[in-house]
C-alpha cells in the first residue's frame, strides 16, 4: 500500500483486491480501443435487440421515447466509454483485475438500475422499463467480456505464475 493512506483504508482496499501492485501487463491502448469499439456495436446491436423482442411481445410499448435509437445510442455509447477508461485504471490498481473489474460492473449496473426504478415510480410502463433494465444488464455483460477478453492482461515475462510455455504438441518424455 502507498504510504500516507489512512489506516482505515487499508482494510477496505485489501477487500476490494485493490493492491497497487499487478503482477501483470497493462492491457495495450490499441486492444482497449479494439474492445470499445466491439463493446459500442455490441452494446448498441444488444439494445436494438431487446427493443425490437419487447416491443414485439408487448407491443403497446411500441413508440416508447426511450426506445428511440438516438435516446439511448448516446447513453449507450457514454456508459461504454467510461467503463473502457476505467478498465486500465482497474489493471494498474489491483493485482486482480478481472476480479475487481467484474464486482465493479454489478455494482455500476445497481447504480445504473436507479433511473429506471425512478421512472417506474413516476408511472412509466412496467414492460417498458423491464426491457430498459434488461438493456443496462445486457450492455455489462458486452462490454465486461469485450474489455477482459480483447484487453486482457497478460503476465509479465519473469511471472513464474504465468501460463507454461507451450511444447511444439510433444507429451513430455516421449521420443522422436
Amino acid at each position: 500500500m502507498p504510504a500516507g493512506l489512512p489506516s482505515w483504508l487499508a482494510p477496505v482496499l485489501r477487500l476490494g483486491r485493490v493492491d497497487f501492485s499487478p503482477a501483470h501487463r497493462q492491457p495495450s491502448f490499441g486492444r482497449v480501443l479494439i474492445a470499445l469499439v466491439v463493446s459500442i456495436a455490441g452494446s448498441l446491436a444488444a439494445d436494438a435487440l431487446l427493443v425490437r423482442i419487447g416491443t414485439a411481445i408487448w407491443p403497446g410499448t411500441s413508440g416508447y421515447v426511450h426506445f428511440q435509437f438516438h435516446d439511448y445510442a448516446r447513453l449507450t455509447i457514454a456508459g461504454v466509454v467510461i467503463a473502457c477508461a476505467a478498465w486500465p485504471v482497474v489493471t494498474r490498481l489491483s493485482s486482480a483485475p478481472r476480479w475487481l473489474f467484474f464486482r465493479l460492473a454489478i455494482l455500476v449496473t445497481l447504480v445504473l438500475w436507479a433511473p429506471d426504478l425512478y421512472i417506474l415510480d413516476l408511472g412509466q410502463p412496467v414492460r417498458a422499463v423491464a426491457v430498459l433494465i434488461l438493456m443496462h444488464l445486457a450492455i455489462a455483460l458486452v462490454t465486461y467480456n469485450s474489455l477482459v477478453h480483447i484487453a486482457r492482461v497478460k503476465p509479465l515475462p519473469d511471472d513464474p505464475a504465468g501460463p507454461p510455455a507451450q511444447d511444439s504438441g510433444r507429451r513430455a518424455g516421449a521420443s522422436a
